[in-house]
């Protein structure tokens, strides 16, 4: 898959390589997500002095953000998880009609494994 013609039919080195940097990137982003949202998860300690419905704000704050910090760990994972894929050879290619993922899909979502038509299914 070259980034000038979709019709080559491996992944460029080079093309790996804006991919992983991408990878690292939004890594990086998604750490501190998960750094800033752990911080908001923490228990409520009952001796705060905040009102009933204050602290039923919080309680539900911090559910909206507890499931938030789900998201942002599973993101992390599955970019970890391309990073170690990357150097393979079907990198790139759709688990399921084993055609090439578009390089646009790849920058957006390096964590792909299947191509539009079949995430679509």
């Amino acid at each position: 898959m070259s980034i000038f013609n979709d019709q080559s039919v491996a992944m460029t080195a080079e093309e790996k390589g804006i991919i992983q940097k991408k990878i690292g990137e939004m890594l990086s982003q998604w750490e501190e997500k998960v750094r800033v949202l752990k911080e908001l998860t923490q228990p409520i300690a009952p001796e705060n002095a905040i009102g009933r419905v204050s602290r039923m704000d919080a309680i539900n704050n911090k559910s909206v953000n507890e499931a938030a910090l789900r998201q942002a760990e599973l993101k992390v994972k599955k970019l970890n998880y391309s990073l170690t894929r990357i150097a393979d050879a079907e990198f790139g290619m759709c688990s399921r009609c084993k055609q090439e993922i578009p390089m646009g899909r790849l920058l957006l979502m390096p964590e792909s494994t299947r191509c539009v038509h079949c995430a679509d299914r």
